[in-house]
């Protein structure tokens, strides 16, 4: 195994996740997408509840 700078190190680690393009923002928009979702399911749900009073 060859012995790499930090430097070097970094900037591979750098391009490599340049190029695995947007992997953490399409996780954020999909958790964001579910649970607004989830949301809006319960706010119009919660109108149709019976009221046994």
């Amino acid at each position: 195994m060859e012995h790499n700078p930090r430097a070097a190190w970094l900037a591979q680690a750098a391009s490599t996740a340049h190029q695995q393009g947007s992997g953490d923002l399409l996780r954020i928009v999909l958790i964001v997408m579910f649970l607004g979702c989830a949301l809006t399911a319960w706010f119009l749900l919660r109108g149709y509840r019976q009221k046994d009073d």
